[in-house]
């Protein structure tokens, strides 16, 4: 059922309107006893989920007696972020997800199913595991609160995703970017229907229909304007149908299609928001489609300070590098302790150009930041942050298109909120 809709390209959505909807949608549920909210954690902050979780407090108070970050393999949040992102929420609501210890798998999907939506790309079963909070908590209401956009493993985030991997363990994560990476994350990007979501679909379908979840969507967006970030639409309801409408705003929200490929992209990588490359390399993903043969992709990233936010996906990344495709599947091949960490395997693949473009880093120079040394050993290139900033300045670019000392360039300031495809490029 869908509880509660609104949206449009033209949309900007208020706080005091977020509130309206979601009020007006939890007004129509009713014995509602206790409450779980699965927002996500701070790395995705423009969604508007921590004030969407902070608005459920309000309408629940006691009611509401945990709070679930979907964490998935991502650090977990700080003092500081969580007052930031929940507002007045008490912070002794939150629980850390621990994705190797304290999930339980409730069904595996077969492995004909799997070998037969990923095109023969894999043959496995894939376990759907989610944390065991959600079904020990006898929760008369489970809110998975988050935003829909564009997204390299799964082709359109959140919907069960924010379940499946926001609150799942270490195989069905590494799995499920491992089918994504292997059927091919440019297949994948910008597509709602695509392997992976039917796998969670088929999950959500035989395993999890016991479980009160009810997604609180939005779709939020970079008005280039004024270059503002505003929210578009919100859409909550407990069947496909909510992430469906997400989805179809969030592609002429957040899709640039482009006439001509790109020769040169900048990116600025927030650093409050991004502090490794398994984040950053949303650079990457959501630019490679855009990207010409030979050009060049420049990262500013002031707070880089590790590759992956799990130490165990960190030393991994260390070794192996982003070398492609075929030297990722070849490690894989040699390696147990790759082929026991397909999530890591998935985004070695995923953060690597295939040689087509080149990748520069610019992390900043303190003390706790990426060395050029250590850029340098994954397979990036490396450039001083104070030079290409004195030439690409982040406060004077503005988004798209810009002309610098007769050079053309292209501007991104939040890769999290956007996919750019050159249109010969994008599979529809």
């Amino acid at each position: 059922m869908l509880y509660y809709e609104i949206g449009s390209p033209e949309h900007d959505l208020s706080a005091e309107d977020l509130k309206k909807g979601l009020f007006e949608a939890l007004h129509q549920l009713k014995d509602i006893d206790k409450v779980l909210a699965i927002p996500p954690d701070y790395t995705r902050l423009p969604s508007r989920a921590g004030e969407l979780t902070e608005f459920t407090w309000q309408y629940y108070g006691d009611k509401l007696t945990d709070v679930l970050p979907a964490l998935g393999t991502h650090t977990p949040m700080t003092h500081e972020q969580i007052d930031h992102m929940f507002g007045k929420m008490p912070a002794s609501l939150i629980r850390e997800h621990d994705w190797r210890n304290d999930v339980v798998t409730v069904g595996e999907v077969p492995a004909e199913f799997v070998k037969e939506v990923s095109e023969g790309a894999v043959n496995f079963t894939w376990p759907a595991q989610v944390n065991k909070l959600l079904l020990l908590g006898n929760f008369d209401l489970i809110l998975s609160i988050g935003q829909v956009v564009p997204h390299e493993v799964v082709g359109m985030a959140n919907y069960n995703k924010n379940v499946f991997v926001g609150t799942g363990g270490s195989e069905g994560i590494n799995k499920s970017h491992f089918v994504g990476a292997a059927y091919g994350m440019e297949r994948m990007m910008g597509h709602a229907d695509t392997p992976v979501r039917k796998i969670f679909n088929y999950a959500s379908d035989n395993f999890t229909t016991h479980l009160p979840i009810l997604y609180v969507q939005t779709v939020v967006g970079l008005d280039k304007t004024d270059g503002k970030i505003k929210t578009r639409g919100l859409f909550i309801g407990d069947t496909y149908e909510v992430f469906d409408k997400a989805a179809k705003l969030s592609l002429q929200v957040n899709f640039e299609m482009l006439e001509k490929p790109l020769k040169k992209v900048v990116v600025w990588l927030d650093p409050t928001e991004f502090k490794s490359t398994w984040l950053g390399n949303k650079s990457v993903y959501r630019t490679r489609m855009a990207i010409d043969d030979d050009g060049e992709l420049i990262v500013l990233a002031p707070a880089l300070k590790e590759f992956g936010e799990d130490k165990e996906i960190d030393r991994l990344i260390r070794k192996y590098g982003y070398f492609g495709t075929p030297a990722t599947l070849k490690a894989c091949d040699e390696n147990e302790e790759l082929r026991n960490n397909l999530g890591a395997a998935a985004h070695l693949i995923h953060g690597s150009s295939e040689g087509r473009f080149s990748i520069t880093y610019c992390p900043g120079k303190g003390e706790e930041n990426l060395t050029q040394q250590e850029i340098e050993s994954v397979g990036f290139k490396y450039a001083d942050i104070d030079e290409v900033s004195a030439k690409y300045n982040p406060e004077k670019l503005k988004d798209g298109y810009n002309r610098v000392d007769g050079e053309e360039i292209f501007y991104i300031s939040n890769p999290a909120i956007g996919l750019w495809a050159f249109k010969d490029r994008f599979k529809y």
